[in-house]
């Protein structure tokens, strides 16, 4: 009995831990290669992309570095490590599906699935990104 009692403690604990980490999809992570970035919320999807507020809210975006063009995330799905995305550029004329997956503590992965290519503006052509993207999170200070 003792031993039962335990083991759906265990389970409780690990099942509230699991509901309340809301910290691995809420972050900013950065591909240095690219100069690109991610600014994410996939919890409470209350991401405000700056000088675009008229989309409102939204789970996030991709970003450029010193550009304002991105790629909205218009939806996100989490389960587990794992998020669930559909993206649209800025323009509304391309989108694409990916999943961004939790490797550790600091690297997330990027993978485009079925849709347009990610491409963004680099001095002054377009860049296209690669199918897999590595971001880091950046330790906190």
């Amino acid at each position: 009995m003792r031993a039962i009692l335990i083991s759906i403690c265990a389970l409780w604990s690990f099942a509230t831990y699991a509901q309340s980490d809301k910290t691995t999809f809420h972050t900013y992570l950065y591909n240095k290669e690219y100069k690109v970035y991610l600014r994410i919320n996939f919890y409470d999807q209350d991401v405000i992309i700056p000088d675009q507020d008229l989309l409102g809210p939204l789970p996030g975006y991709l970003g450029k570095e010193r550009n304002s063009f991105c790629w909205p995330i218009v939806s996100a799905k989490v389960k587990g490590n794992k998020a669930h995305l559909q993206m649209v550029n800025d323009y509304g004329s391309e989108d694409l599906e990916a999943t961004l997956t939790r490797e550790n503590d600091s690297i997330y992965v990027l993978k485009q699935g079925k849709g347009s290519t990610l491409k963004v503006p680099n001095d002054g052509k377009w860049q296209k990104l690669p199918s897999t993207l590595p971001f880091v999170r950046p330790k906190r200070q």
